[in-house]
């Protein structure tokens, strides 16, 4: 009789290659998929590390572009954020991952998928939901979710023996437990010793950013180009010479290698996680974190008050909720994406910006095309058409409800 074939997402590090070995003692076919999603890893290490562990085949797919395109850049364009900190780095890489893993699934005919999500995380959620929007005959082994396993790895340390036992070799030690997971857009730290929120991250844990007491003492500057609110040009100076890059990928990029250096995205946070804990995270979050933040002030210029406000109140808030929660295979995440479409027609221009010292500061901002902000209209030392005295009548409209509360207040003897 076959044995049943599972799909692996496989990391190469400590979880997933103690999980690959499991399988295979537990009797299942294993094949490995490993997504490039910018994360620097030696993916042939990783490969062969797999297939001397005893995978059946090893599947590495390149979904760099696919996730700026379609994750990165609608995050930016509503300026996503969770819980008013966290740019959402982990979860925007999920949908694209779980889609390229079924996809191998189904070309190597495993009727199992398998991750090794922790049993108390969001990225359980993330993963799963998204498979059974993908692919609804799917099963799938989560692990950590199962008593024979969870009591077996009580926790890393228990791992990292398992490791050692099986010769299996992993960045991770008893001396450094923390888990990181990095993408493109971020890296995260998380466990071990940073469960304690009081406790410092260690200086040598941050691995893609510069310490920004360090950062080069020479401030940076750039230019973004933004077209329908997406990030089309970036303009900046490498050793004295003029540069510019326009396609996605080196766009973002060229973003994270300024940002990085300049110490830029570094946050330590205490969350709400989807299923009820709080949990404690760290994440560097460089090119990302300047791309919004410049895409949040060409906005300032050009976007109608109004359609920012909609935008901001409903779309930015749930658009950032249903990426957190694993929600994004789902009709509500279509309507929202087609909302932002709409709120972006007119997010046109370009930013100048600044790093410098953790910081990415914006010196000036124009739009060619958007004319909203009119310059005359707005002077301290012009009257142009605007009328003061017209003023007058606007605050007295305003202030009729205010009056009439300020009187029942009084009534009362009540203080305002």
């Amino acid at each position: 009789m076959a044995k049943e074939k599972v799909c692996l997402a496989y990391s190469g590090g400590l979880d997933t290659s103690c999980i690959l070995a499991w399988l295979i003692e537990k009797g299942y076919d294993v094949v490995c998929f490993m997504a490039d999603v910018g994360q620097e890893e030696d993916f042939e290490a990783a490969k062969q590390k797999a297939l001397k562990i005893g995978a059946k085949e090893v599947y590495v797919e390149d979904l760099r572009r696919e996730f700026v395109e379609e994750l990165c850049f609608p995050a930016i364009q509503c300026n996503a954020v969770y819980e008013n900190i966290y740019l959402l780095g982990t979860s925007l890489a999920r949908p694209v991952i779980a889609r390229a893993q079924i996809s191998i699934a189904k070309k190597t005919k495993c009727t199992l998928v398998s991750h090794g999500c922790t049993g108390k995380g969001n990225d359980q959620v993330r993963f799963e939901l998204a498979f059974y929007a993908l692919q609804p005959s799917i099963k799938v082994i989560a692990p950590w979710r199962i008593p024979e396993f969870y009591n077996r790895f009580a926790g890393r340390n228990d791992l990292l023996d398992y490791a050692a036992q099986q010769s299996i070799p992993v960045t991770s030690t008893k001396s450094k437990p923390w888990s990181m997971d990095e993408n493109l857009a971020h890296c995260s730290y998380e466990a071990g010793i940073l469960e304690d929120p009081d406790t410092t991250p260690p200086t040598d844990m941050w691995k893609l950013t510069q310490n920004p007491e360090f950062a080069p003492n020479t401030p940076e500057d750039f230019t973004l180009v933004f077209e329908k609110g997406i990030p089309i040009k970036l303009s900046y100076k490498e050793s004295g010479k003029d540069k510019t890059v326009t396609k996605s990928l080196d766009l973002f990029l060229t973003a994270n290698t300024i940002a990085r250096r300049h110490g830029v995205g570094r946050v330590d946070i205490v969350e709400n996680r989807f299923i009820g804990l709080k949990s404690r995270g760290c994440y560097e979050t460089p090119g990302l974190t300047m791309l919004r933040s410049a895409h949040l002030d060409l906005e300032g210029l050009v976007l109608d008050r109004e359609v920012r406000a909609l935008r901001d109140q409903f779309v930015t808030f749930n658009y950032s909720k249903i990426l957190y929660n694993g929600l994004y295979f789902s009709p509500e995440r279509e309507f929202l994406e087609e909302s932002i479409k709409a709120s972006q027609k007119n997010v046109n221009g370009q930013v100048r910006c600044r790093a410098y010292k953790g910081q990415m500061m914006v010196l000036g901002r124009s739009s060619e095309t958007e004319k909203l902000y009119d310059a005359t209209e707005s002077s301290m030392d012009e009257i142009t058409g605007f009328e003061p005295s017209e003023t007058s009548g606007f605050i007295g409209v305003q202030a009729i409800r205010l009056k009439k509360y300020g009187a029942m207040k009084g009534e009362k003897g009540e203080r305002l």
